[in-house]
């Protein structure tokens, strides 16, 4: 079975990204990790996506979450506790 797409939009010193990036490297989850403050057009194309500023962000298979919804996340990705 292969993996969903994950993208997370995050900055360096948003804590509640670097928890969601920290939980998806322990469940061994791959993602990529888009830096809104270096990439302005990643930013744009957010706030145009979503309408929010603010991140994290997280993509799934196109599916957006905001914030680091776990619940959410673990829902989508079929992850078991």
């Amino acid at each position: 079975m292969s993996q969903a797409k994950v993208l997370v939009f995050s900055t360096p010193t948003c804590s509640f990204c670097n928890q969601a990036k920290r939980y998806f490297r322990e469940k061994k989850i791959r993602f990529t990790d888009i830096d809104v403050s270096r990439d302005i057009r990643a930013a744009r194309d957010l706030q145009r996506r979503t309408g929010q500023t603010g991140v994290p962000v997280i993509f799934i298979n196109n599916r957006p979450i905001i914030g680091f919804d776990k619940p959410r996340i673990n829902k989508m990705l079929n992850i078991r506790y």
